[in-house]
Parts: structure tokens; C-alpha cells; sequence
């Protein structure tokens, strides 16, 4: 099982006004309750029902939030007009454990190429200034951070993980669509770019999978389990979604 990036669902659609909106419905981990409609900054629609729900019944609770819908719809749309593709360049903005850090580029053709964390900068040095090097050298640093910071948090997890015996094979692997998943044998799997998230969803991540060894489908066990290891789990996978279209490139 996984914890995917973008979440699986069926996707739905309605018109409100001159546009036509698309969202996603995906099902909510409990068994009842009304359907819960989010917009997230990315501009992704969903909404969270339980499993029972008709489909018409769905459709009708988003269209009473059309207006709402619309609006933040148009608000992040005007948020996303001024974020660029990273070019690799000083200046930009890159996050490492949920802060926001300056890259500043030096070209030092003496020196080792490698990149520092030093007073609130992500300093790479390259010998000859290429946005391909430093891209480069940021995901080897990325790679080895996460590789150091997961394994903490995983032995740290794993106080609360009771049903645990042994500790379970851990393999950093850049994924599109996942931060991390669990294989039938245990092993779990974490996407590098999970490290430039904050602690507390890097260790939600962690227990998810974490619990799939216990239960490997996303049952009402499986969700019981997550409730009482994390409370309040789906508060920060809320966070993390939040920031996957930031931090998940």
C-alpha cells in the first residue's frame, strides 16, 4: 500500500456559471458522515464522502458549494500566475524540513562542488555555473538528507508501532505519485522529497506504512490503527497535500 501524492479517486464534474469544474471524489475513512469539499492550492477539487454515498447525492452537496468552489478556485489560480518553474538560479526559494530556504549559487572553480546549509541558505558550489549541476547536486543532497532523517524517525516510530518485532527494511526511491508505500514483505519505500516537508508529516508517512504492516488495505482496522498512533493524522496529511505541488518536484 501507499500514501499517494495525488489522491486515487473518481473524478466527477459540474457547471457553474461559464465554467466547467472538475473534482475528485475520493472516500472518507469514516463510515458515515456528510461530504467534505476542500480546494487546495494547487487547484485540485475534493470531495470526501463516505463510501455509501450515491453519486448524485455527491454531485449535489458540491454544486451547494459552487460559489465557494468558484472563488477559491480564482484566488489560487491568481497565487499560481506568479509561481515559476524552478530555474535553478540564486534567489530562489526551496524548502528543507517545512522551511523555506534562499539558494544562493557560487561558482568556485577551485573548490569542491557540494552543497551547505548555512545561515538560512542552501549555498551550492559548482565550477562553472549550469542549472542542470545544481539541480544535480541538490538531489544528491536531498537523497542523503532523507536517507539520515528517515531512518531517525522510522526507530522513533517505532515506539509507538507496538505490533512491530523487528525493524523493517527502508529504501529512499524518487516516486511521481507516491511519498511512500509498503511492500507485502515489509519493506517500506519513502520518496526523497519528503524530506523537505515538516517532522510531524514525515513521521505521518512513516506510521502509514507502518500500519499496512499490520493491515495491508485501507480498512476500518487500518484507520482505527492510525487514530490511535497519530489523533490527528488527517490534520497534517491535510498540511502535507497542501504542499505537494511546492515540495513534490
Amino acid at each position: 500500500m501507499n500514501v499517494p501524492i495525488k489522491l486515487q479517486s473518481q473524478t466527477m464534474s459540474f457547471r457553474y456559471g461559464d465554467e466547467q469544474i472538475t473534482f475528485e471524489r475520493v472516500k472518507r475513512p469514516q463510515a458515515t458522515g456528510k461530504v467534505l469539499i476542500k480546494v487546495h492550492p494547487d487547484c485540485r477539487v475534493i470531495a470526501s464522502a463516505p463510501e455509501g454515498t450515491e453519486s448524485a447525492a455527491v454531485l449535489s452537496a458540491v454544486k451547494k458549494r459552487g460559489r465557494w468552489i468558484y472563488e477559491q478556485l480564482r484566488d489560487f489560480r491568481k497565487q499560481l500566475e506568479f509561481t515559476t518553474p524552478r530555474q535553478y538560479i540564486s534567489g530562489e526559494s526551496h524548502y528543507y524540513l517545512g522551511k523555506q530556504y534562499l539558494l544562493k549559487v557560487i561558482e568556485a572553480p577551485e573548490q569542491v562542488q557540494g552543497v551547505k546549509l548555512l545561515r538560512g541558505k542552501l549555498e551550492v558550489s559548482v565550477r562553472t555555473k549550469s542549472a542542470k549541476k545544481v539541480k544535480g547536486l541538490l538531489t544528491d543532497w536531498y537523497k542523503a538528507r532523507a536517507k539520515e532523517i528517515f531512518s531517525k524517525r522510522l526507530n522513533a516510530m517505532l515506539e509507538q508501532a507496538l505490533w512491530i518485532e523487528e525493524l523493517p527494511p527502508l529504501r529512499i526511491l524518487t516516486m511521481q505519485t507516491q511519498w511512500g508505500s509498503c511492500s507485502p514483505n515489509g519493506r517500506i519505500t519513502l520518496n526523497p522529497h519528503l524530506a523537505k516537508a515538516p517532522r510531524e508529516c514525515i513521521d505521518y508517512v512513516i506510521l502509514h506504512e507502518l500500519c499496512h504492516i499490520a493491515e495491508h488495505n485501507h480498512s476500518e482496522r487500518f484507520y482505527r490503527l492510525m487514530g490511535q498512533v497519530m489523533p490527528n493524522w488527517e490534520k497534517t496529511k491535510e498540511r502535507l497535500d497542501g504542499m505537494a505541488s511546492v515540495i513534490a518536484n
